[in-house]
């Protein structure tokens, strides 16, 4: 048999050979791999020996080497009876063209060898499968390689690589000396302009690692591709994030430390991305479940398997699946189906000239008795086909956008006949849903909260919704249908036109009309979820990183009328001191009072904490009145407010109960209330964020969306601040990246038995800690030298400071890493730092070239030399110096210049506060006053202005104009705790209602 191939028009300058030296003994043993291709994988028709061969003539041969293999080749093939050239084989059977081959985006980073190869080796895009997760991009190579490439080559197959297809990276690590010897070499590949500026010279970072995780989805759209659309990041940045992911990197080391690789994304971006691709491969698992499933019904035909694969949502795989479920009716398209009509509906179209519809009629079947019936069974097959076909229903959903389209709620019937009912529990919940009783609102334009409360009206069966699709939609797609994408090939007769026009009408209706309406809703209730969530996020994220009130004694007080108020008292360090029961509201307040006076001045404490639950009010007025008449001098006592939601479930959870095993639960709120001020994130982080009382409709969402993101920014949060592995506790260190209950257990398990943590390298040594869980906690673990002081015992000595000079020959010397693992562990001050210790080489170079020393870490010195280098050198010059990443050297900078015990959260807001007290009844329409925002939602923000009830600021007061430029982001751009100006717009007593305008955000 002659073998057919395709060559390209133009020649490679550097294949020097004539056709015959296509045909060698490598491209017979290409031929004979044939056997191992798979017809379902489509691989390319563009024969591998072109390659190959090519790749033969890659060095130099002088004209008697030539000649010499030319002889050699065709003796062979005279022997077997084979001697065939190219030209000859091409004059035997022409080519066959590729049909619709389009260019298929590679489920991983090419690096820069393959992008060339594809562009001189083929005259025609294709795509090619791979064999193996092992053999990423892997291309046919000479045999007949040095061998030195060869030993290389045969090492990499020991870890899972192919000898003789080797990827581009061991090439271009282990042959590249070889390959610039032979006068082979790839030019870089053309790379996209990134559209913001951060990006290093314009150019995108690219990872050289696959995307194992990826190679098995085998959908007919490309994930890069369609995650890129969905969330508008540019592709090369996609395609990073889903290589980091698949190395199991969580999100604080990415944002971190992987700043160029990301472009710079903020934590919230690439949540945003890490859920969508999760969403994208949970679409891809189902639709190959699903496919496995009609196989083994036998009802999976080539046309349904490619629908299933070119569904990317929910929707559009329930939309082609439904048919099929089990249980579910048989349609009608299916029954017209099995009753053999499906012939008739195609030739309707094909060649409707021929289509002759009595000779369907079976008298003693049910569906084909008549001819009636069979018109019918064969409409109904078109419509189905019409319904599932792709480019109609991309132009009809074009058609929706580029109309209005609304959507409306009204009382649905159930609450009409409640309406007139006297009970006051039904008529209070119509109440909360009269806004919405007749409410209509275009699809593009209606908020995210009102879509929200109209899904909750829904499901409580109040409100009944549809959407409203004009009929000038309905009348363009069917005429469209009709004259140009369903217009039958031959001449159809009356009849049978009649017929499609039925089809075309029966389709829109009753599939996909109601398609269309799941589709908005679906997308509407998902991006409205998804902004609810994100507001949770954001206002967590704000709440949790509240600058911590350190350095005093602080007095929590949980306020109640029946059980009394509980009282508790801790030291600087969150140690309880003292707890107690006061009864503030019934008779006796002035022996109360003289006990509180007691206790704050045996414990010089001077600030107090007051829950904002029942009876708070009160508790406050009782306190400014005793501040006001001066009541505890010399003590110049403050309170403020705080929010308490969840500390009733923390004083009964089992972390309470191991922690506080002999205190009482009720004093147990109290003590959450003080440590929620003293150091908000440590305390927070017990509590389910869900029970924190902030955000809104959180109910009405996915709880599994919504408990990953609070999981996630809890993550990001406490391994922003970081802490200090030798008296952090077990259920803070559980959130910290890389981490989980299982390691952090471990930790504490074996600081309780060796003691301190003397450095960072020493977290190796724990059960649980492998190379990838170091490589994510590491950097966000801080080891204070003031601590180990403190707790370091006597068995395990505190080691001095590794110097500069100690740090490069371990660098640098394999003997001085040996000596030292053997040696006893030694402090090594980066270690309290937020530099990884990956840069610490880095680090030391750095120094040297500055001219610092480890012991000025955080010392004003170290910033004179860091700030005096960077001015005369500048940022970028010195991470080309050092040969790292400029974000990376930034991060270096900043560890080395912050003092020591930086917390990032001292930037963010304290507590207010105060000392006297204000009521709603002395507010006044056009007062300004100051506030501080307490939540925030999807409609407004909450202040507290200190009159016991939170005024709304609604959103369309809160402008660009009034935000500071580094508030002006998405959404409200507010979170709790921000201070603010506002006006007073309204009061109402009766609703309890304040309504404010926002004049600015203080500093």
């Amino acid at each position: 048999m002659i073998r057919r191939t395709r060559v390209t028009t133009c020649k490679p300058q550097y294949c020097e050979d004539d056709d015959e030296s296509l045909l060698d003994d490598t491209a017979e043993d290409e031929f004979e791999d044939e056997d191992e291709w798979k017809p379902q994988e489509k691989k390319t028709k563009v024969s591998k020996n072109i390659s190959a061969s090519r790749q033969k003539t890659r060095a130099p041969k002088t004209e008697k080497a030539k000649v010499q293999r030319k002889t050699a080749v065709r003796r062979k093939k005279a022997e077997k009876g084979e001697e065939t050239s190219v030209t000859q084989a091409l004059e035997h059977e022409p080519v066959e063209p590729l049909k619709n081959v389009k260019e298929e985006r590679l489920s991983f980073a090419l690096p820069n060898v393959e992008h060339n190869e594809q562009e001189k080796f083929s005259d025609a895009p294709v795509k090619e499968e791979m064999s193996s997760p092992a053999q990423k991009i892997s291309t046919p190579r000479k045999k007949r390689v040095t061998s030195k490439v060869q030993a290389k080559h045969e090492q990499k197959s020991a870890v899972g690589f192919s000898t003789e297809e080797p990827t581009c990276s061991s090439l271009s690590s282990a042959a590249k000396k070889e390959e610039q010897e032979e006068d082979f070499n790839f030019d870089e590949a053309p790379l996209k302009k990134m559209k913001t500026s951060k990006c290093p010279e314009g150019k995108p970072v690219k990872f050289c690692k696959s995307r194992d995780k990826d190679t098995d989805l085998k959908m007919n759209w490309d994930l890069i591709q369609v995650l890129s659309e969905k969330t508008a990041v540019d592709p090369w940045v996609c395609e990073n994030l889903v290589t980091l992911f698949n190395d199991d990197n969580t999100i604080p080391f990415i944002v971190r430390y992987r700043k160029e690789l990301i472009n710079y994304m903020d934590a919230d971006a690439v949540r945003d991305v890490q859920m969508h691709l999760e969403e994208l491969r949970t679409i891809a698992k189902k639709v190959h479940t699903v496919i496995q499933t009609l196989k083994k019904e036998g009802v999976l035909t080539a046309d349904l398997q490619n629908s299933l694969l070119n569904c990317r949502t929910p929707d559009e795989l329930d939309h082609v699946y439904a048919p099929y479920k089990k249980g579910s009716k048989l349609t009608k398209a299916r029954r017209a189906r099995e009753l053999g009509l499906e012939p008739a509906a195609l030739a309707l179209l094909e060649n409707p000239q021929d289509l002759n519809l009595h000779s369907y009629i079976k008298p003693d079947t049910p569906g084909c008795a008549a001819l009636a019936e069979v018109e019918a069974g064969v409409q109904q097959i078109l419509a189905d086909i019409i319904a599932k076909d792709k480019d109609t229903i991309h132009y009809i959903k074009g058609l929706c956008e580029m109309n209005y389209l609304t959507i409306h709620s009204v009382l649905s019937k159930t609450a009409l006949k409640e309406q007139k009912d006297e009970n006051t529990t039904k008529q209070r919940d119509l109440d909360k849903f009269q806004l919405y009783s007749d409410f209509k609102a275009s699809i593009k334009t209606v908020q995210h909260h009102q879509i929200l409360a109209i899904n909750r009206g829904e499901n409580l069966k109040i409100l009944t919704v549809k959407v409203n699709i004009p009929d000038r939609v309905k009348n363009e797609f069917c005429r469209w249908c009709v004259n140009v994408r369903w217009r039958p090939k031959g001449y159809a007769r009356e009849e049978l036109f009649k017929i499609l026009k039925d089809a075309v009408e029966d389709s829109y209706k009753r599939l996909i009309y109601p398609l269309l309406c799941r589709t908005y809703r679906s997308n509407l209730t998902s991006s409205a979820e998804k902004e609810s969530i994100a507001m949770f996020v954001r206002n967590l994220r704000q709440l949790l990183l509240t600058s911590p009130v350190r350095g005093r004694c602080i007095m929590g007080v949980d306020p109640g009328y029946k059980h009394g108020c509980k009282l508790a008292i801790i030291s600087p360090t969150s140690q309880i001191l003292h707890t107690d029961v006061v009864y503030l509201h019934k008779h006796g307040k002035d022996r109360e009072a003289e006990k509180i006076r007691h206790l704050l001045k045996l414990h010089s404490c001077y600030t107090v904490v007051i829950g904002n639950g029942s009876a708070c009010r009160e508790t406050e007025a009782f306190f400014a009145e005793l501040i006001a008449n001066q009541y505890f001098r010399p003590l110049d006592v403050v309170y403020c407010i705080t929010n308490e939601a969840g500390a009733s479930i923390y004083s009964v959870s089992p972390e309470a109960t191991k922690e506080m095993p002999d205190l009482d639960p009720n004093l147990r709120s109290a003590v959450s209330i003080a440590r929620r001020v003293q150091d908000p994130l440590a305390e927070l982080v017990k509590i389910d964020p869900k029970h924190i009382g902030i955000g809104t409709y959180q109910h009405d969402v996915s709880q599994a969306l919504l408990k990953a993101a609070l999981a996630s920014v809890v993550e990001e949060c406490v391994s922003f601040v970081g802490v200090d592995i030798n008296i952090c506790s077990e259920t803070l260190m559980r959130h910290i990246a890389g981490l989980n209950a299982g390691r952090a257990k471990n930790i504490i398990e074996w600081r309780e038995k060796n003691g301190p943590f003397i450095n960072r390298e020493q977290l190796k040594k724990v059960k649980g800690v492998g190379p990838t869980s170091f490589q994510q906690c590491a950097g966000f673990i801080r080891i204070n030298p003031e601590n180990l002081r403190n707790t370091c015992s006597g068995s395990q000595p505190y080691g001095e400071a590794t110097s500069t000079e100690e740090s490069t020959s371990k660098a640098s010397s394999k003997k001085s890493k040996a000596a030292t693992s053997s040696s006893a562990p030694k402090f090594n001050p980066l270690d309290q730092t937020c530099i990884h210790p990956e840069s610490y080489d880095t680090t030391v170079r750095f120094l040297l070239q500055i001219g610092g020393k480890l012991e000025d870490i955080g010392k004003p010195e170290m910033k004179l030399k860091v700030d005096c280098a960077i001015q005369q050198q500048g940022l970028e010059q010195f991470a080309q110096v050092l040969n790292t990443p400029t974000p990376t050297l930034q991060i270096i900078i900043d560890g080395l210049t912050q003092p020591q015990g930086f917390d990032i959260r001292q930037d963010f807001e304290k507590p207010a506060f105060k000392r006297g007290i204000v009521s709603m009844d002395d507010l006044t329409v056009g007062a300004v006053l100051t506030g501080r925002v307490e939540n925030t939602a999807l409609f407004g923000a909450f202040v507290d202005i200190g009159v016991g009830t939170s005024g709304l600021i609604h959103k369309k007061y809160i402008t660009e104009a009034k935000l500071p430029q580094d508030k002006r982001r998405r959404s409200l751009a507010l979170g709790p705790g921000e201070r603010v100006e506002v006006r007073v717009l309204n009061v109402d007593p009766g609703r309890g209602r304040i309504g404010l305008d926002l004049l600015r955000v203080l500093k």
